[in-house]
């Protein structure tokens, strides 16, 4: 194939590419704009199901409800993909009184849903479906019917599950964002369902990291030097904090602090001759990753936070802690 052959296809491939792009696109926009209260009735049955949404398809569909199930079960939604083949096999039993069911299929005429169907009307389950025709079979089934627009599948064939898909998929997520809107979901929430991966990493709270109790270096502005120099070192945390008495955080003495005050008689002084006031802290219940920037704040950075609650020290975090957990 010439360098020319290969541009000219290059450019063609690339122009099909934004076809289907642009394809989908507008079919999303037309999804959004035809939306209406029956998105807000569905919302309805979802969030008072005492059980799960059970959500189902089959072929592509089947493969947009799995990941919709997903989405609603790490946003607060208890949900479970039941394979709509599978369910006419024995796993209708997965489907009970509490649940709900989001039934998927573009055509609404998919033989295999019948069952699942017919297991929610005998059973008084809720049926919410999702489907690109009108009048069909699953429209006229669902106690609420998302009907989704007429749109072009990016297929040039106009055939393959293509907009039509990508339009299921991004209901699902709306669907599933404004359930988690409704029900307050918080990022200590999300960490919950969340807890491994970079996910999990960006919501590990600094409590959760922290050395406590005996591990925290701390002496009275009274201690000497010499005293306060054998708790830093056997500490390892390259500082000790200095302590009111109440108990209140007051000052740190960290390894600057010694160089500082070398050539003054260091050891004849005393933890609060020695140490810098207002040293930076943090709270037990802010994320890690908040405070590995308050190390790195401005053009001084430090390697560890003494952790207060009312003023008062209640743990240490050093940045090999942080460098453990997977947050640096």
């Amino acid at each position: 194939m010439t360098q020319e052959i290969q541009e000219k296809a290059s450019i063609t491939d690339l122009g099909v590419a934004r076809n289907v792009l642009h394809d989908e696109a507008a079919g999303l926009t037309r999804l959004a704009e035809v939306l209406d209260e029956s998105f807000v009735a569905a919302l309805d049955i979802m969030s008072s199901a005492t059980g799960r949404v059970i959500v189902s398809g089959m072929g592509k569909s089947g493969h947009i409800a799995n990941k919709i199930a997903a989405t609603l079960a790490s946003t607060g939604t208890p949900a479970q993909y039941v394979n709509a083949g599978e369910a006419s096999h024995g796993d209708l039993g997965m489907i009970t009184k509490q649940d709900v069911l989001l039934a998927l299929s573009n055509s609404g005429e998919t033989l295999e849903l019948s069952d699942m169907v017919a297991h929610t009307k005998i059973n008084e389950i809720p049926l919410i479906s999702i489907t690109g025709c009108p009048g069909s079979s699953l429209d006229k089934a669902g106690d609420v019917s998302l009907v989704l627009p007429e749109i072009k599948e990016a297929c040039p064939l106009n055939l393959a599950p293509t907009t039509s898909t990508t339009a299921m998929l991004a209901l699902g997520d709306a669907l599933a964002v404004a359930l988690l809107e409704r029900q307050g979901f918080s990022p200590e929430n999300f960490s919950a369902l969340h807890p491994g991966g970079q996910l999990g990493r960006r919501f590990v709270k600094v409590s959760d990291v922290m050395h406590r109790g005996d591990a925290v270096p701390l002496v009275s502005a009274e201690t000497p030097m010499a005293e306060a120099l054998i708790i830093m070192t056997n500490k390892s945390f390259g500082c000790v904090g200095i302590t009111d008495a109440e108990g209140a955080l007051s000052g740190i003495v960290t390894d600057g602090d010694l160089r500082r005050h070398m050539d003054k008689g260091l050891l004849n002084q005393s933890a609060g001759d020695v140490m810098t006031e207002s040293p930076r802290t943090v709270g037990p219940n802010e994320l890690a990753a908040a405070a590995l920037k308050m190390m790195n704040k401005d053009e001084r950075p430090v390697t560890a936070l003494f952790v207060l609650e009312d003023n008062r020290p209640v743990g240490i975090l050093h940045i090999h802690d942080l460098l453990r957990a997977g947050i640096v």
